[in-house]
C-alpha cells in the first residue's frame, strides 16, 4: 500500500510539472528583428602588380615610359553592388631598389576612355624602402562616382633618371603592388 502511494504522489507532482513547465518558460516570440538587421560586409581584392628590372627601366627614354598597361577593372559593372557601396580603400606599396627615381601615374577611366581620376605616385632611387600610401573613397575621401564608374586603369611608369646608371644592388627592382578592400550594405 505504501508503495502504491509513494507512486500516486510521484505520479501527481509529475502531472504537476509538466503542467507549469509549458505556462512558466514561454514567452512570446518578436521576429520583427530582422527588419533591423544590416549586413556589412568587407571585399578585399588585389587590383594589379608590377615589377620591372633595372635594365629594363634603362631601355626606355629619360623622362619617357617603360611600362604601360591597361587593366579592366569591372568590381561594380552591376547596378546591385554600385548601388550598395559605402566606401572603399586602394593601398598602393612601391618598393624600389634600382638607381633610377620612377613616377607611376594611374589613371581611371570610364567606358568611354575619359579620365575620371589619376593617381601619382612618385618613387625615390634606391634605397626606397617599402612605401604604403592609402587613399580613401567615400565619406572624408574621393568620391564613390570614381569607383563604381571606373571600367578600366591604365598604368603609365616613367623614368625620372638616367638610363645608363644601376644599382649595386643585386638584382635590382621595382616593385608596385595595389589591393582594394570595399565595405558594402547589403538589407
Amino acid at each position: 500500500m505504501l508503495s502504491a502511494m509513494k507512486r500516486l504522489l510521484y505520479g501527481v507532482v509529475l502531472l504537476v510539472g509538466f503542467l507549469c513547465v509549458p505556462t512558466s518558460c514561454t514567452e512570446e516570440q518578436d521576429f520583427s528583428q530582422i527588419d533591423d538587421l544590416s549586413i556589412t560586409p568587407v571585399l578585399a581584392s588585389g587590383l594589379f602588380y608590377l615589377e620591372s628590372d633595372e635594365a629594363t627601366i634603362n631601355s626606355g627614354s629619360s623622362g619617357g615610359p617603360f611600362y604601360t598597361r591597361e587593366v579592366i577593372f569591372e568590381a561594380f559593372s552591376q547596378d546591385y553592388v554600385a548601388e550598395r557601396l559605402l566606401e572603399g580603400t586602394i593601398t598602393y606599396e612601391m618598393e624600389n631598389t634600382t638607381s633610377k627615381p620612377v613616377r607611376v601615374l594611374i589613371e581611371f577611366l570610364n567606358a568611354g576612355g575619359t579620365v575620371l581620376d589619376m593617381e601619382v605616385l612618385d618613387i625615390s632611387a634606391e634605397p626606397s624602402g617599402l612605401v604604403t600610401r592609402d587613399v580613401f573613397y567615400g565619406p572624408g575621401g574621393k568620391s564613390l562616382d570614381i569607383l563604381v564608374n571606373t571600367e578600366r586603369l591604365r598604368i603609365s611608369a616613367l623614368n625620372l633618371g638616367d638610363t645608363s646608371s644601376t644599382s649595386p644592388v643585386d638584382n635590382p627592382k621595382i616593385i608596385l603592388r595595389s589591393g582594394a578592400e570595399f565595405l558594402f550594405e547589403l538589407k
